[in-house]
């Protein structure tokens, strides 16, 4: 890590900008097939909501360690793999909240729903993986 806060803030900004193209992939993946889950195979809005964010974190993870943060603070692959899942676990949780609370709640559509449970995640995830999981 460059000691230089000029290159560390430009670095964070590239990392953002990386983690917010590569989110919108993995968003796609995801909402994609909470949609596919929901409306054409008939499954509970929840239950699809939880399948369809396992895709995104896998297609994310991929992703990330490819292009957007690189070197691991781990060891292991599978340990890194692993509190990059813990990560987007709590992030599937606070997902499965919120758009509970949107959609029963508030009574949004769940598709709104999860538009603004990604909007929330999002940051919860970056900074829980940048700071957690990777050398930056």
């Amino acid at each position: 890590m460059n000691p230089d806060p000029l290159i560390r803030n430009q670095q964070l900004i590239a990392q953002f900008f990386g983690y917010a193209i590569v989110g919108g992939i993995a968003f796609a993946a995801d909402y994609g097939s909470l949609w596919l889950l929901t409306e054409a195979a008939g499954l509970p809005y929840l239950l699809s909501a939880a399948l369809a964010f396992v895709l995104g974190l896998i297609c994310n993870y991929l992703l990330s360690t490819r292009w957007v943060f690189g070197e691991s603070r781990l060891q292991s692959r599978w340990a890194a793999f692993t509190a990059f899942a813990v990560i987007g676990v709590i992030g599937l949780g606070l997902n499965e909240l919120i758009m509970w609370i949107c959609t029963d709640r508030l009574q949004l559509h769940y598709m709104l729903s999860k538009i603004v449970s990604t909007g929330i995640v999002f940051f919860w995830n970056f900074l829980a993986r940048r700071f957690l999981v990777f050398k930056s």
